[in-house]
């Protein structure tokens, strides 16, 4: 096949979604988002070889295995960022039904999953079955993202299960999982005791909430200790980025400056500011953090406002949800006044590059990686996949397009 067919088919392919995205204003893009996730059946299961659908499990004969009609019900850290940013959705467009989708979320999950509990919890893997990390909490991807949804929907819903949860998550991030010996946290696989970029937003996320609904201060202490550590670690001097990985026993970083990775500290600290309080002794250098963060990651926008899936590699495609991620992060400190107006630019030229190319009028957000470990090959990130309306990027479109409205509104 030649180039200039080649060219001519995948400009084929892109055209309707570009002309689609167009033409919609911000709110409009964000509503379509949200809208069509609303259209997905998230309260339902789908027999593996009968492919009957159950709403309940109480229709599911006896052994048979079931999955979920949709990897939105799923009860993974994705799901408690685009629980959390459904509640922020309906909140700030003063929109029940987004609002409802993440109590809905939640109460089916604490409905449902003692049937998989009882039935198969000594003879299954806790990740085959649906709801399996509600009752695990081995490491920070199964309870944190979601402690959070959860600690969000208790305030509306003060249910004891949910509470009970809550209480067990945090004890788990605060005293269970495994650490170095200076209290940063890590992860057990694929190598021991390895420092994730990724492991600030998984901690983070539920600390910050925890500060917020329980005013204690020691959330809000260990949060900022997880932060400056982990970033301590992965930092990159000469590039200005952080690295994916630590690796505590060959004492050097990973080898890719992946760009969720770096998105997620971004995130995590726009979070934590904006609930911790204003007297926090470590306000200020997580102030200073996220700005350096910031002035970095700004040096590798493209001309057309995206940012790269590797971030300092520019032959890598660009990549969605991390995008999303930094245009957030700026609109977020920009609203709040943590950094200097003049920022707003980068996030204008991000989001712009976002609604008009990455969006659809369906709703459909695109060009978002699929989950991604660690690795020491370059190749695994330049071929890591992509998906269309991929659980890893609703949430934080949602989180993006809320800040970017509350950026013009107070312009």
């Amino acid at each position: 096949m030649s180039n200039h067919f080649r060219n001519l088919l995948m400009g084929v392919a892109v055209l309707p979604t570009l002309v689609m995205g167009q033409g919609l204003s911000d709110e409009a893009s964000i509503r379509a988002v949200a809208d069509n996730i609303l259209k997905q059946p998230v309260t339902q299961f789908v027999g593996v070889t009968t492919k009957q659908v159950y709403n309940s499990t109480s229709e599911i004969p006896a052994g048979e295995d079931v999955r979920f009609m949709s990897p939105l019900t799923e009860w993974h850290y994705s799901n408690g960022v685009l629980d959390m940013s459904m509640l922020r959705l309906g909140q700030y467009l003063n929109e029940p039904a987004y609002i409802d989708y993440a109590r809905k979320h939640v109460s089916f999950a604490f409905d449902n999953y003692e049937y998989f509990q009882k039935s198969f919890r000594n003879d299954r893997k806790h990740w085959h079955w649906p709801f399996g990390q509600l009752w695990n909490f081995r490491e920070l991807d199964d309870c944190g993202a979601m402690g959070a949804a959860v600690a969000n929907v208790y305030q509306l819903d003060k249910k004891k299960e949910y509470r009970e949860y809550i209480n067990n998550a945090s004890r788990h991030v605060m005293e269970g999982q495994v650490r170095l010996a200076d209290g940063t946290l890590c992860r057990t696989f694929p190598k021991e005791m390895t420092v994730w970029a990724d492991d600030v937003y998984m901690s983070v996320s539920l600390l910050s909430q925890m500060g917020k609904l329980t005013g204690e201060a020691k959330y809000f202490d260990e949060a900022a200790k997880q932060i400056i550590q982990i970033a301590d670690y992965l930092w990159c001097p000469e590039k200005q980025l952080f690295y994916h990985c630590y690796y505590t026993d060959l004492k050097r970083n990973g080898v890719a400056f992946w760009g969720r990775a770096n998105g997620w500290i971004t995130v995590s600290l726009g979070m934590l500011l904006e609930v911790m309080p204003q007297t926090h002794p470590k306000r200020a250098e997580l102030i200073s953090i996220l700005e350096k963060q910031i002035v970095g990651f700004s040096r590798y926008q493209n001309e057309n406002g995206m940012w790269n899936q590797l971030l300092d590699k520019p032959e890598s495609y660009d990549e969605s949800s991390v995008t999303a991620m930094f245009v957030y992060g700026i609109a977020k400190a920009v609203n709040h006044g943590w950094i200097h107006a003049d920022y707003a630019r980068i996030a204008h030229a991000g989001w712009n590059a976002l609604k008009s190319t990455q969006i659809t009028s369906e709703g459909h957000f695109t060009n978002v990686c699929v989950g991604t470990g660690i690795s020491d090959d370059l190749p695994f990130y330049y071929k890591r996949p992509v998906g269309e309306n991929e659980k890893h990027g609703l949430g934080l479109i949602i989180e993006t397009g809320i800040e970017i409205m509350k950026l013009k509104a107070k312009k």
